[in-house]
């Protein structure tokens, strides 16, 4: 099992390819449809995710793997082709997104755990079966004047910990994504700020992970960057990012993790290709760093399709650039003319 989990996790970070975050609940998705006026329809979604996974030359040389929503899992192509298949015949591994949401911490502080521990067990069997072989748990950590609290931290690492146990149970690679936001309120924390309790979520994930006896070699981590807060003042370099974030998880991840993915975060586009290339410039790293990015591939894209199956092409296009300069990015060759060239 260990041996198979480490495959998974190995062929999930090969060179130059990355993973696309097509999870998006129906809410979430829904916002992101309201902002080019298109209603949130069982059909566009479908529709939606068949032009994504349909870029044939993206998929095959750019994307490792995709974070699924239960809806996509099992869901077919307009043509009646499984998505499942679509991705299987462009090598891709599908994964799938378990967790059922954030909700509000008891108390003041504006925390959140994250639920969705009930029945997972069986769920994670369910999509095994359906062929998933990787899985994904988001924790949010939220910094404002109280927060995070340690009770707040513990509590995340605490239920990460026993979702990557249920998952490598279960023959499914977890992808363990504690995020430490950066567009809370009020959002003007500093770099220093998000550096330091960055480092110190990974400290109790890492604490919490061993404690339920994960095998570190069969996960990935999927953190955020060291940034500082979106209503800061701060305008750290790209540089500067590169440096402190590989600093935190150099003294916080251990090297026995076989590869790092990272969430983009809220970033523009550039700015979360720019900051993985340059990390990926840093020498003395133990593990690979790659991309898991939802927005940051699917922005451009998603403007182009606009609802209509005719803007297919466009659309397709537009997604193979950004997941080609994140590829250039995760081998630290991505720069800036190349990707205005296109």
């Amino acid at each position: 099992m260990t041996k198979s989990l480490n495959a998974i996790a190995q062929k999930l970070m090969t060179p130059g390819q990355g993973i696309l975050a097509a999870d998006e609940s129906e809410g979430t998705i829904g916002k992101r449809f309201d902002k080019i006026n298109l209603p949130n329809t069982l059909e566009l979604r479908r529709d939606y995710r068949e032009m994504l996974f349909g870029a044939t030359e993206a998929m095959r040389n750019y994307i490792s793997g995709v974070i699924l929503t239960e809806e996509t899992l099992k869901q077919e192509s307009a043509g009646g082709t499984p998505f499942r298949a679509i991705l299987a015949d462009a090598d891709v591994i599908p994964g799938i997104k378990v967790d059922r949401g954030a909700f509000p911490m008891p108390g003041e502080s504006g925390e959140k755990i994250t639920e969705g521990l009930d029945g997972l067990r069986q769920r994670l069997a369910h999509y095994a079966e359906l062929g998933a072989g990787f899985a994904k748990w988001r924790a949010v950590i939220t910094i404002n004047d109280i927060a995070p609290t340690r009770n707040n931290i513990r509590a995340n690492a605490h239920v990460l910990a026993r979702y990557a146990m249920l998952c490598q149970e279960a023959g499914i690679v977890p992808i363990v994504e504690p995020e430490v936001v950066g567009d809370g309120e009020p959002g003007n924390h500093s770099m220093e700020r998000c550096a330091q309790v960055t480092g110190d979520v990974l400290e109790n994930v890492f604490k919490e992970l061993r404690l339920a006896g994960v095998d570190l070699s069969g996960m990935l981590l999927k953190p955020n960057m060291v940034l500082p807060g979106v209503n800061s003042r701060e305008r750290p370099s790209v540089e500067e990012v590169a440096q402190r974030t590989v600093a935190v998880l150099k003294a916080h991840v251990p090297a026995a993790v076989p590869g790092i993915a990272f969430l983009s975060g809220g970033q523009t586009d550039e700015e979360a290709t720019s900051h993985l290339s340059a990390m990926n410039r840093i020498a003395g790293k133990p593990w690979p760093l790659t991309f898991s990015y939802g927005r940051a591939l699917q922005n451009v894209a998603l403007r182009q399709w606009g609802g209509r199956r005719e803007n297919f092409t466009d659309a397709r296009c537009a997604f193979t650039h950004r997941a080609h300069m994140n590829s250039l990015a995760a081998l630290g060759e991505w720069n800036n003319a190349l990707d205005q060239a296109a």
